[in-house]
């Protein structure tokens, strides 16, 4: 078959035109297909956003069928997600949704499909942890089909957990808060809270309390201040300025608290921008414990200041911090060494005034020293100074680092214990030397001491009484030297008595060789007792000798005083047949009588009346001294009785040309109860000595009256008025010796050599008066000097 070239050309265009088609279908298809590849990729992109996204989409349509990620499927526990929105419940414990949960979602979706209500919802998958936030609405037309609802889900398990994390800390903090608050309102000390302005804000209950306030708000409210201004300056302007400058202010003011005064410390706080906290601490009681800390540390000071050993104190930096007066004596310190003076200084100080001692190496020494302060006991030595001081040296480490120094000159000391060793000595030389034999015991019965007189008194051997041995084993020996062993119980508890009951016993016992020993137990002032021993052999049998003797003196006074009053009464009546047969002669009944007839009569009638008055002085005297004299008493005027007998010697007075001053009276002196005979015969012998003493124009005065009673030695009496009767002269006087030999009986010479024939009357004058005065009830005293003259005091009752 030809072609015809129309034909041809036809065939040709129609193959041009195909193979342009099939070039530009060619190349529209690879452009297609790159198209297509770029849209899978983005689509892949997508997914993959959309999978990575925190947020997974459900799409629910309207007949209930569902789509979602497998990430989605994942969060609900599935492998895959179900095809239906019921399947999310497939009734296994360990995925899908609760049927309550189901239910809600349930809900949700169908009326934001009926409604195009958005929902919000929480839910957590079964066996699952995981919480699940659901926000859904209704789904655009060209993501899913009308009437479909989306919903997009968030793992919200890490938001839940910091949620319940800050929700804890939220709850922990309020609680700590309402603990603090609650703290701060119990806290037994004012506390607030003030704003930037210083205005109060909040306050608790203590401050309440301290400013008398009903409430914290009326607090508030009225601005009332706890403490007052100082330096003119209010609580809130310090509070302010202490926020200015962003530091705590601190300060010690008073405050009236219940009615009293009381010394606060105060603290304002500021805490940041928010405001400034205070709060006020009751420091009265710190302040009394320090002042009287204080006061106990000025007192003691004033102490350690009287006592004799020095001390001084050191703090951890090694300085002085006090020094007593005994201690800068003892070193010879001056004002400036003690100022704050370091431990190594002082010494330095010491050694220059030679109070330290004698060392070669100085330094090292006062090193060793200084390592007293890190000592952990007590150090003590003894410092021998050159001025031959002794010095005891304590130093006691402190538990604050310190030290305290006492020093104690035992200069005296050790000079006193070498005089007690001397001492001693002496003693053991002494007791060795007495003539009594003695032993001391102590309170528990051991002998202490003893001499060698007391070992051959009993008869006991050195090597026992070296033993100390109790006073029992003593007595024990003691019993086989006795003549009655029995009786060493008695000399056992003369030494128990005088150990023990601190009383004094003694007694006397027979030894078996016929020694007689004299025992006394006495106690000593130190609590020991001591036993003295005396042998009195000899001067028993001198006693009983002395004995015999005095019994035979007082027999032969007896017979004395028999004989006197035998012969004053045979004497008394011839005497008185001579008296009155002299009298007849006087009277003329005998005949005339010549004159010197009628002169030796009156000398016979002169001598009967002497020799009379001596009977009756002897009598008087010899039962005065036998204590049966009889007294006729009866009221006496005692200065009448006086006056009788000054003019009954009106002639002897103006004789001896004497002044003779009596005086008193009868008002004054008044009336006593006595023997008017016997009386007047005692102070006639009185005022005759005087007259016999007193040289011619000499002068006796008698004074009578009343005077409080006084004793012997001169001090008052019992202070009751008795009759006083003196008479006194300006003779020669006596010394002491002739005053105590006047009532003796003896003749008295004149003391002076110008007194000639001026000697006191002897006899028994003085002594009957005595006796005669005391017989009353009275005493007489003698007061006497040479040359001075002589006073004879007679007190009555």
């Amino acid at each position: 078959m030809q072609w015809t070239p129309l034909a041809m050309v036809v065939m040709g265009l129609l193959l041009a035109a195909w193979a342009v088609a099939a070039g530009w279908a060619v190349l529209s298809s690879l452009a297609r297909g790159r198209a297509a590849a770029g849209a899978v990729r983005q689509a892949r992109r997508l997914a993959r956003m959309v999978e990575e996204s925190p947020a997974q989409l459900l799409i629910v349509r309207s007949d209930g069928r569902i789509e979602g990620s497998p990430r989605l499927a994942s969060w609900l526990g599935f492998s895959a997600m179900p095809q239906f929105l019921s399947e999310l419940d497939d009734g296994k414990p360990d995925r899908g949704l609760s049927a309550e949960q189901l239910a809600q979602l349930t809900e949700a979706v169908l009326s934001a499909q009926r409604t195009s209500r958005s929902f919000d919802l929480a839910l957590s998958p079964r066996g699952s942890r995981r919480s699940l936030s659901l926000r859904g609405g209704l789904v655009d037309p060209q993501v899913a089909p009308a009437g479909s609802a989306q919903v997009w889900v968030f793992d919200a398990s890490e938001a839940e957990t910091q949620i319940a994390r800050m929700r804890a800390e939220t709850a922990r903090s309020k609680s700590d808060f309402l603990a603090l608050v609650g703290l701060i309102e119990a806290a037994p000390i004012p506390m607030w809270f003030r704003s930037p302005q210083g205005e109060l804000r909040l306050v608790n209950s203590a401050y309440v309390r301290a400013v008398g306030a009903e409430n914290a708000e009326s607090v508030v409210n009225g601005g009332l201040e706890l403490v007052e201004r100082i330096d003119g300056q209010t609580p809130a302007q310090v509070a302010a300025r202490a926020m200015l400058e962003k530091r705590p202010a601190e300060r010690i003011v008073a405050a009236t608290i219940g009615g009293q005064r009381r010394a606060l410390r105060v603290s304002d706080l500021p805490l940041g921008d928010e405001g400034v906290a205070g709060y006020a601490i009751d420091i009265e009681e710190m302040e009394e414990i320090s002042r009287a800390f204080r006061a106990f540390r000025e007192a003691q000071r004033s102490m350690l200041d009287l006592l004799s050993s020095g001390v001084a104190q050191f703090d951890a930096r090694h300085r002085l911090t006090f020094a007593n007066q005994p201690f800068q004596r003892l070193f010879a310190l001056s004002p400036a060494d003690l100022h704050d003076a370091p431990f190594e200084r002082l010494l330095d100080a010491a050694r220059e005034t030679g109070r330290v001692p004698e060392m070669r190496d100085y330094r090292a020494w006062r090193k060793e020293r200084a390592e007293w302060f890190a000592a952990s006991e007590a150090q003590e030595e003894a410092w021998p100074l050159s001025d031959g001081t002794h010095l005891r040296v304590v130093a006691q480490p402190m538990p604050d680092g310190g030290l305290l120094l006492v020093v104690e000159d035992r200069t005296e000391t050790l000079r006193i214990s070498a005089m007690r060793d001397t001492l001693l000595r002496t003693r053991t030389a002494t007791f060795d030397s007495l003539f009594e034999a003695v032993a001391v015991f102590a309170p528990d019965g051991r002998l202490q001491l003893w001499n060698r007189l007391f070992a051959s008194a009993w008869g006991l051997e050195a090597e026992v009484l070296d033993a100390h041995p109790h006073v029992d084993d003593v007595m024990k020996r003691i019993a086989a030297q006795l003549a009655r062993p029995d009786q060493a119980q008695a000399v056992g508890d003369g030494v128990r008595a005088a150990t023990l009951e601190r009383r004094q016993t003694g007694g006397r016992v027979a030894l078996a060789d016929g020694r007689t020993l004299e025992y006394a137990g006495v106690p000593l002032p130190d609590g020991n007792g001591l036993l003295t021993v005396l042998d009195i052999t000899d001067s028993q049998k001198a006693e009983e000798a002395l004995r015999e003797r005095n019994a035979a003196l007082v027999e032969a006074d007896q017979l004395k005083t028999r004989f006197l009053a035998n012969m004053s009464y045979e004497f008394r009546t011839p005497l008185t047949s001579i008296g009155g047969f002299a009298e007849l002669l006087e009277a003329g009944l005998g005949g005339d009588l010549s004159e010197s007839g009628r002169e030796y009569v009156a000398a016979i009638l002169t001598s009967v009346g002497r020799l009379t008055d001596q009977i009756e002085n002897v009598l008087d005297l010899s039962q005065s001294e036998a204590g049966m004299l009889p007294l006729a008493l009866e009221p006496v005027d005692l200065f009448a009785l006086m006056r009788d007998l000054v003019q009954e010697r009106e002639a002897v007075v103006t004789e001896k040309h004497l002044e003779l001053d009596l005086r008193g009276s009868s008002l004054n002196a008044g009336k006593i109860e006595a023997d008017p005979r016997r009386l007047g015969r005692a102070l006639a012998h009185l005022l005759d000595n005087a007259l016999d003493a007193t040289p011619s124009g000499g002068r006796i005065l008698v004074e009578v009256g009343r005077h409080r009673s006084r004793q012997k030695d001169g001090k008052n009496g019992d202070g009751k008025q008795r009759a006083r009767v003196v008479i006194s002269d300006n003779g020669p006087g006596m010394d002491r010796a002739a005053l105590a030999r006047a009532f003796d009986g003896l003749p008295i010479q004149p003391t002076s050599p110008d007194a000639k024939g001026a000697a006191r009357r002897q006899g028994l004058g003085l002594p009957l008066a005595r006796q005669l005065i005391e017989a009353h009830g009275g005493n007489l005293e003698l007061l006497s000097e040479p040359g001075q003259g002589t006073a004879a005091i007679v007190e009555l009752d």
